[in-house]
């Protein structure tokens, strides 16, 4: 059978995410089958327009699922943001005989895809590679559940140690302007708060807490901070208990990089096997634009303008039994 499609494009751009790998070896394997030739793009955009382009067998994605990072590496690209950065890269992409691509990464990888894709008409798929969790469409994105289940290590072992010495701990987690790390990981870790982005505007939430009692009955505590400009970090805040609350012996820990890596989950492997799957197959539909996502735990094809554009809700009823669960 004859597809217009006959070669595929594929790069890793942003962050990276544990998970990547996974997904990287579903878009090649299942391309290969359905009789689609590869091109492995490295270092994201700017490998796209320096050249960096090799093609891809099945042979070079074996024994790759298991690792964490990203084989294609990635790298920051100010170049495609201009113009004239993107005309090179699409002379890249005709000079390969490259038909579309297919991208792995956050909303900086979905805006400059978006953009692309309207200059040159390039079909191009998106598959959501973040540990933040912060993209509209989709319930959850590869290397989220990694990242959680690092925290979760992390913070069990500081839990050890604030209760050893009666400790208050701020532990910052990564999440940029997006709560669902310090929300989800406060919850399963049984961390007395969650202080997030998106409630610093509505609420002082360090007061809140402090209001709460949420030391009456323990001899340790543990809030779970977002790095974020928002909310002033875990040392914003920890700066801020020791000035109005001299009492508590006030501790930070940031957990930083060691988030994003790891060998993923087997929820993180399986859900990019099928993202992988199904953006080689949203091609074959003759879908362009879009980034695949899961909803309900359906395959659904997201508007590259919606994933970008909205902003992802946070559950509410999620701190509420945080709120409840640390008395």
């Amino acid at each position: 059978m004859e597809y217009s499609i006959k070669c595929i494009g594929l790069l890793t751009s942003g962050g990276d995410a544990p998970g990547m790998n996974a997904a990287i070896r579903a878009v090649t394997r299942t391309a290969i089958f359905n009789g689609i030739r590869v091109k492995a793009i490295y270092r994201g955009y700017r490998g796209l327009i320096t050249g960096e382009i090799t093609e891809f067998k099945t042979e070079n994605v074996s024994n790759i699922i298991q690792q964490g990072g990203t084989i294609l590496k990635t790298a920051r690209c100010d170049e495609f943001m201009a113009p004239e950065g993107r005309k090179l890269a699409y002379k890249n992409m005709q000079k390969e005989e490259i038909d579309a691509l297919i991208v792995i990464g956050g909303d900086g990888t979905f805006t400059g895809a978006r953009i692309f894709a309207q200059e040159f008409n390039v079909p191009i798929i998106g598959i959501p590679g973040t540990i933040d969790n912060d993209l509209y469409g989709t319930d959850v994105t590869i290397g989220f559940d990694t990242a959680l289940n690092t925290i979760i290590e992390a913070v069990d072992k500081i839990r050890d140690t604030a209760s050893s010495h009666e400790r208050l701990f701020f532990i910052e987690v990564m999440g940029r302007d997006a709560g669902f790390l310090a929300l989800n990981s406060a919850l399963a870790s049984g961390a007395e708060a969650a202080i997030i982005p998106e409630r610093e505007t509505k609420v002082d939430q360090l007061e809140e807490v402090i209001k709460n009692g949420f030391r009456k009955s323990k001899n340790s505590s543990i809030v779970i901070v977002t790095e974020s400009k928002v909310t002033g970090g875990a040392n914003g805040l920890a700066a801020r208990m020791r000035k109005e609350h001299p009492e508590y012996d006030v501790r930070v820990t940031i957990l930083g990089h060691i988030q994003r890596g790891g060998s993923p989950s087997v929820s993180d492997r399986i859900l990019a096997s099928r993202m992988g799957v199904a953006a080689v197959e949203a091609l074959l539909d003759e879908q362009r634009s879009v980034m695949i996502g899961v909803v309900n735990n359906e395959i659904v094809n997201v508007p590259f303008t919606k994933a970008i554009k909205y902003n992802k809700p946070i559950d509410e009823d999620l701190l509420q039994i945080i709120q409840v669960l640390s008395i």
